[in-house]
């Protein structure tokens, strides 16, 4: 029998082949989705905007080596699995 209070895990994880999803606050003109795979998970040093005490340059969570070789990073909710 599962366990009722087990957390679901992130289906995202180091080493997953991801889509880069482009978000509104995206600067890139590049609107092309992007396949790589997450080479980090910055998860436990990710802090809040509010707690940065400003609302620009957002920390991203996840870093994603591109299959065309550049390094890219993206915030939570900034990808789905590929």
């Amino acid at each position: 029998m599962p366990d009722s209070d087990a957390q679901p895990t992130d289906p995202i994880a180091v080493g997953s082949r991801v889509t880069v999803i482009r978000t509104s606050g995206s600067r890139s003109r590049d609107t092309k989705p992007r396949v790589g795979i997450v080479v980090e998970d910055f998860a436990d040093t990710v802090l809040d905007d509010t707690e940065l005490g400003r609302d620009w340059a957002p920390v991203k969570r996840w870093a994603i080596a591109l299959d065309d070789g550049r390094l890219v990073f993206a915030s939570e909710g900034g990808l789905k699995l590929a």
